[in-house]
């Protein structure tokens, strides 16, 4: 049997649950993450409802998992995978180091069990096994008479921490060597706080991801434009702007560009200045709200701990964020910025702006709508025309996110908690908010490698950003007069 091989465990016909399986040769396989499916991608084709969390296949060659980031759909199987009796270390990023114990606490006590001591028993056990390396620096993984494998993680610019990942496999008994790369989620260029990602040297075999393969997004400068655009309507309609946020990356992403926002209204000649009465959580409610005095409203006490755990991490962010800390600015800390920590205060905001004209943009947990505190305002106010929804991330098909999305400016209703709303709120996508790469970067982070690679894995992705992606990338081949084996 020839070596390397690939096996897909998730992410191969959908987009969540990453989970992919490099078999080096018989006696030694490594895991690239191991996620959790959602929306449609939880159900196995042909049998509704099918159990997606179980893991189902030998883990005796796994030697490691290596987690390219801490997104649910990429780590959120591993306290089934620890339950299966994986017993090998977790290798990721230092960043990812230090995130990855809190998104595996909360799946934890979402999959198995909320008894403290348990938690803290379990979240040792993983700290015990991670172990986390430096970018750029290679790691052997082993070193035998029949296989040499190491590996080493580079900056992949999706969120803090994230990773692509490259593993040289060499067998020296028959002098052969491959160069394997797997793109994990790979980023958009100019994110906030990450510095960009390059290409690597060379691959033989790439399994890259798909997520926007049949799009562009908008540039940076553009989004933010439209952004403001939403804000201003809002502030017109005396309105709510609800935003479905994913507690990690998303979050922060949006907290640093609406601090530069208000920053510049506040400098801005003609904006009243001062927000210090926002910093309480019981602010009136009554008066009309401009820019300067806009409540940022984080209701997701796990996206509160990840935007913590961001600002404990500032040697990794990029110049442009340490700038903004130098001049005395805090992006992630700024006096608009109000966090809602306890259920009784987030239902209590959820029943005072639903009942009240007061402007105000909620950023809250839950970003394909399918759980999570922003069902509750959802609920609230979703049937009133006054208040906006804006989705900043991937909804994916079978998520309550992607059926608002969709049918939102038709006139259509979803179904919350058994309630059918009518939606009448107003419903925006700016897609250039998404950490993910589009077409462009994808493509580019192949061509900017020295050596193309001559095998294209593309997964993590629905069909028709995969087929895009592939006739984009088999193009591009035949330009450069280079031999391409893809498999979608």
């Amino acid at each position: 049997m020839n070596y390397p091989q690939i096996e897909h465990h998730g992410a191969k016909d959908g987009v969540t649950g990453s989970c992919h399986q490099l078999r080096m040769n018989a006696a030694n396989s490594l895991l690239i993450d191991c996620g959790l499916f959602q929306g449609n991608d939880a159900s196995i084709p042909g049998e509704p409802g099918a159990d997606r969390l179980n893991i189902e296949f030998p883990l005796d060659t796994i030697k490691a998992l290596v987690a390219t980031h801490v997104h649910i759909d990429h780590v959120g199987r591993i306290p089934y995978l620890l339950a299966a009796g994986f017993d090998g270390p977790i290798l990721c990023s230092e960043p990812s180091a230090k995130l990855l114990p809190i998104v595996l606490e909360d799946a934890f006590k979402l999959g198995f069990s909320r008894d403290r001591a348990k938690i803290e028993q379990y979240i040792q056990l993983v700290e015990q096994r991670v172990i986390a390396l430096p970018y750029k620096h290679w790691f052997t993984l082993t070193d035998t008479d029949e296989l040499v494998a190491r590996i080493r993680l580079q900056r992949a610019g999706h969120i803090l921490g994230s990773a692509y990942v490259e593993i040289d496999l060499a067998y020296p008994k028959t002098g052969q060597s491959k160069r394997v790369v797997f793109s994990g989620d790979f980023g958009a260029p100019h994110a906030p706080f990450l510095m960009p990602p390059e290409s690597p040297e060379r691959a033989d075999i790439l399994v890259l991801e798909s997520t926007y393969g049949d799009r562009l997004h908008e540039d940076r400068q553009n989004r933010r434009k439209r952004l403001e655009a939403v804000i201003e309507q809002a502030l017109e309609d005396q309105g709510t702007v609800l935003i479905p946020a994913f507690s990690i990356g998303r979050t922060q992403e949006l907290l640093y560009e609406l601090e530069e926002i208000i920053h510049t209204r506040l400098n801005d000649a003609s904006a009243p200045v001062g927000a210090s009465s926002l910093a309480n959580k019981n602010y009136p409610g009554t008066d009309h709200a401009n820019w300067p005095e806009l409540p940022i409203i984080l209701d997701s006490p796990l996206a509160s701990r990840f935007t913590e755990a961001y600002r404990s991490l500032k040697p990794f962010w990029n110049q442009e964020a340490h700038d903004r800390i130098q001049s005395g600015r805090r992006p992630l800390a700024f006096e608009q910025l109000i966090t809602i920590d306890s259920h009784s205060d987030h239902q209590r905001i959820v029943n005072h702006l639903a009942q009240t004209a007061r402007p105000a943009i909620v950023i809250a947990g839950g970003g394909m709508c399918s759980g999570g505190r922003i069902v509750n305002y959802l609920k609230a106010m979703l049937g009133d025309k006054r208040h906006n929804v804006l989705f900043v991330g991937y909804q994916a098909k079978g998520t309550r996110g992607h059926a608002i999305q969709s049918y939102g400016s038709k006139g259509g209703y979803v179904d919350l908690d058994g309630e059918r709303i009518d939606i009448r709120a107003g419903i925006t996508s700016i897609g250039g908010y998404s950490a993910h790469a589009d077409q462009k970067g994808l493509v580019e982070f192949v061509t900017g490698m020295q050596q193309w690679p001559s095998e294209i894995r593309v997964v993590h992705g629905e069909q028709g950003a995969k087929r895009a992606l592939a006739d984009n990338l088999e193009a591009r081949y035949v330009e450069g007069e280079k031999k391409l084996k893809i498999m979608r």
